[in-house]
């Protein structure tokens, strides 16, 4: 007994460290690092139907546990190459699960569970590969009547080779946007050193520079402003918040290692938090109409009437209806 509770501290303990290390994949449902993926290999039995039967069983139960507090979900990570080598060495009983299953056939019974576990949720499928063996994925990842099974699609762009020219995220969404799903760009990585590609220094050397800060900066508000002017993209995602344990060690942050923001984050920061956020000063009429062109979001609204001064709130997006009523107290 003793060696048992020995043993589920220990693995407990590397869950946690990888949680902390690693807070993006709060919504996961597949292992989120080699780390995690090789405890949860220790954890599963040898037996193949018994490993899915678990693995399926999770995917509900965590989905359902977690209904009130998280809607979106990384329904599955990467699937499109889920065989390359190193997946297969990371996590060898759960990838021999979907050569069982087959590729489509489990990305169905994902859905499916996911589904059964909260109907409202929000399901992402998300890859690095942007090119036709992901199209051909989701073409055949259907529902009962033939539509796409998923919420979401999911987009990454570490762009630590170079950053992608205007005309490639363009294409790119207007390829994705013919599944009729919102686009999410959900791990971005424009890089203010060296660009050294996805195998860069192990643990340290890869540092910001002066000039690669400028370009950093100009890049990703380039960036941002083409995603946020596609009606197909919902949502982008920065990755690494900081330089301090970055993926890959390269200078991928918003931030430095000292937590200084560099100029990509005060860039950043204005074009969201000033060009994109909504001010205004308006006159109602005689029947207690404004009229309002802003950006789609939540709104704070304060009236002075009558010596009065009175609050409301209300959200405007794609859904709502073009005449809005406020209630003020």
């Amino acid at each position: 007994m003793a060696n048992k509770l020995i043993a589920a501290l220990t693995d407990t303990t590397l869950f946690l460290q990888e949680w902390f290390a690693n807070p993006q994949r709060t919504g996961s449902l597949a292992p989120s690092s080699p780390q995690l993926a090789a405890a949860m290999a220790h954890w599963l039995p040898a037996d193949p139907d018994t490993v899915q039967r678990l693995m399926l069983e999770r995917v509900t139960a965590i989905v359902r546990r977690f209904s009130g507090s998280i809607h979106y979900w990384d329904a599955f990570n990467e699937l499109t190459a889920y065989d390359r080598s190193s997946m297969r060495e990371d996590a060898p009983k759960q990838t021999a699960v979907i050569d069982r299953m087959g590729q489509i056939p489990y990305a169905k019974a994902v859905l499916r569970q996911a589904r059964e576990g909260n109907p409202q949720a929000a399901l992402i499928v998300n890859d690095y590969l942007t090119g036709p063996r992901f199209r051909d994925l989701l073409a055949q990842v259907t529902d009962g009547s033939g539509h796409p099974g998923f919420d979401v699609i999911g987009i990454q762009s570490h762009q630590h080779t170079g950053v992608w020219s205007p005309e490639k995220i363009w294409s790119i969404c207007d390829t994705f946007a013919g599944f009729g799903k919102p686009i999410h760009f959900t791990e971005t990585t424009i890089l203010s050193g060296p660009l050294q590609g996805f195998d860069g220094p192990p643990a340290s050397g890869w540092n910001t520079t002066q000039e690669g800060e400028r370009q950093q900066a100009e890049q990703v508000v380039l960036y941002y402003k083409i995603l946020f002017s596609n009606p197909a993209v919902a949502a982008i995602t920065w990755w690494d918040l900081t330089d301090l344990h970055a993926w890959k060690n390269a200078p991928a942050g918003l931030l430095r290692n000292d937590m200084s923001p560099k100029p990509a984050y005060t860039a950043l920061r204005d074009l969201i938090k000033n060009q994109w956020w909504t001010r205004a000063e308006e006159v109602a009429d005689a029947s207690g109409d404004v009229r309002l062109r802003g950006f789609y979001g939540s709104y704070q609204l304060t009236a002075q009437s009558g010596g009065r001064h009175l609050r409301g709130e209300f959200t405007f997006d794609s859904e709502s209806a073009k005449a809005i009523e406020v209630h003020l107290q």
